[in-house]
């Protein structure tokens, strides 16, 4: 069992809509001894967020205060979308001052990758894709894999990520391991809060979306020249999608074929982070060191804020 952790909630994006799901998240972390802040934030509404933009900027913008004690752990409520609209609002000199180097983990996944992709560029703070409040906390039973992970990650220095799909290129690379929602990503293109990653590693996940619109997105990242600029590209999973008869066998795995044709770079699958019940926690913004071969591949990370 880990130590007992002060975990602030932020919502910087949808209400839960689920009360029941919100009460269970909330008591299981109180019964472990987590003491837990913000619940305000996952309590609001308006319209389809949790709260103004305002409101939602100032979750975040709170941390800058040199005059409060940072939490170990900054848990993001839920995804769904609102991110981007709070991204001009953010405090980056006052969060990169308060946050920058200290043992402080920012996590969550989805739509919060445009949070974690703001503070990469315009602060270098370093967060975590990872689970969050209502899908994993607040899940009907609670993931040991996904818990473990999760714990393991955020207390140690270093952490290694093995997975055994057969690889089809032969990878050794070493660079900054970062990336999240391929739909969020794909939609920072163009602006001052895309990360100008150069020799990185660039995992992607996303849900519900056919492969042609994957590729698609996929494409724009190629096509703005940020994928010549990694050393690879990793997909986790891309759950949700459904087979139509119009395909006629264009799959996930044609796609993953046309990809792995076009980038340039080597492209990695079986990724265990994503919309999924047993998944990953990651470093965004950590340094890291990539391996595959046929027998699988192996993902070192160092370099990044753990709570000890």
């Amino acid at each position: 069992m880990t130590a007992h952790r002060t975990i602030e909630l932020i919502a910087p994006s949808g209400y839960p809509h689920d009360p029941e799901v919100l009460h269970r998240a909330l008591h299981r972390l109180r019964a472990q001894g987590h003491r837990v802040q913000g619940e305000d934030a996952a309590r609001r509404r308006y319209q389809r967020f949790a709260g103004t933009d305002g409101e939602r900027a100032a979750d975040l913008n709170r941390l800058a205060d040199p005059s409060r004690d940072l939490p170990d752990v900054v848990l993001a409520v839920r995804g769904g979308y609102g991110a981007v609209r709070i991204l001009h609002g953010l405090d980056y000199e006052g969060l990169q001052r308060r946050l920058a180097g200290q043992p402080i983990a920012l996590v969550g996944h989805s739509d919060f990758t445009a949070v974690q992709m703001a503070l990469l560029a315009r602060a270098g703070v370093k967060t975590f894709g990872g689970p969050m409040l209502m899908s994993d906390f607040g899940a009907d039973e609670v993931s040991e894999f996904t818990m473990h992970h999760f714990w393991s990650a955020l207390t140690k220095p270093t952490m290694t990520v093995t997975g055994n799909t057969p690889q089809a290129q032969t990878v050794d690379v070493s660079g900054m391991l970062w990336g999240g929602n391929l739909a969020v990503l794909a939609s920072l293109v163009g602006t001052p809060y895309m990360p100008p990653v150069q020799g990185g590693i660039l995992f992607l996940e996303d849900v519900n979306e056919q492969p042609f619109r994957i590729e698609r997105m996929i494409y724009q990242l190629h096509l703005a020249g940020i994928l010549a600029q990694q050393q690879a590209l990793v997909l986790g999973d891309f759950s949700g999608g459904k087979q139509y008869d119009y395909d006629n066998g264009y799959d996930l795995q044609a796609m993953i074929e046309q990809v792995r044709a076009l980038v340039g770079i080597p492209v990695i699958t079986g990724l265990q982070f994503g919309h999924i019940r047993n998944m990953l926690t990651l470093p965004v913004g950590a340094d890291a060191r990539l391996v595959a071969n046929p027998h699988g591949f192996k993902l070192t990370v160092s370099g990044y804020p753990y709570l000890g």
